[in-house]
């Protein structure tokens, strides 16, 4: 449980970083390309799950890839072939994400929406009545994706029920769910109280030294236990703090190392 003096010191960093200025070395600013929801719902897919390394190279990644497929060219997505897709990404590489595993993702994204009408659609088909969060959620929409591409994403569609905590996915809905100076939004029908925060190695840590959990792996337990500490703060949207927390750890280390240390004297 986050002290109270903690919670009031969140809500002042998320007034100081959420701001769409902070954004602009973040792929977040992907999306602010695409004013409509079924281009921008594609942008965010290919912009989050290649959300890993450092960011200079990310964004670099992203762009490549949105120029290769001609997004912004395009009225529709579903517009755009097949063939065109897998064509246009030969010879991409991010890391260790192909080519051939993006073009299979975006494939299945595809006829994902021409199937459903949206990738809003097809989640929101996985996401029960009542649910506590997004997470069983998030595996029927896994499920989908590989079934429509064939399962050619490889990587990119990480899976809950492995115990993944599925960090680049929770991003993605972070960004589609949730609208403020920095994050979008698109989606309806998704509450932002069901998110899960987007758990990677720096927020595991952090996690750890506020005391949000006691989990020495980065996975889907220790992200669902950290979510519930946040949202002692803010129980409608506990991974608000998530972009301004990743930006004050990059701007501002002395002030967010001050608050882990006002944490340890509560």
């Amino acid at each position: 449980m986050l002290p109270k003096r903690t919670a009031t010191v969140l809500e002042s960093i998320y007034r100081r970083f959420c701001r769409r200025d902070q954004a602009a070395f973040d792929p977040v600013h992907f999306l602010y390309e695409y004013p409509d929801a079924p281009r921008r719902e594609v942008a965010g897919l290919v912009a989050s799950c290649l959300a890993y390394g450092r960011v200079m190279q990310i964004c670099k990644s992203v762009a490549d890839a949105l120029d290769r497929i001609g997004l912004a060219g395009c009225e529709r997505f579903e517009d755009v072939s097949e063939a065109h897709i897998r064509r246009s990404l030969a010879g991409f590489k991010h890391r260790f994400t192909t080519g051939d595993q993006l073009a299979g993702l975006l494939i299945g994204a595809r006829r994902a929406q021409i199937e459903h009408g949206s990738l809003q659609a097809c989640f929101r088909r996985g996401l029960e009545a009542g649910a506590h969060d997004v997470v069983d959620a998030t595996g029927r929409f896994v499920d989908e994706l590989n079934r429509l591409s064939g399962a050619c994403a490889g990587h990119l569609l990480p899976h809950p029920a492995a115990g993944s905590a599925c960090k680049r996915l929770n991003l993605y809905l972070r960004w589609m769910v949730r609208r403020d100076e920095v994050d979008p939004g698109g989606w309806d029908g998704v509450g932002t109280e069901l998110l899960v925060i987007p758990m990677d190695v720096h927020m595991h840590r952090l996690s750890l030294r506020l005391g949000l959990t006691r989990r020495r792996a980065a996975d889907m337990r220790s992200a669902r236990e950290a979510t519930a500490g946040f949202a002692a703060a803010d129980p409608m949207d506990p991974v608000k703090y998530d972009f301004a927390l990743t930006r004050m750890s990059i701007v501002d280390p002395a002030g967010l190392e001050a608050l882990i240390s006002e944490r340890g004297r509560s």
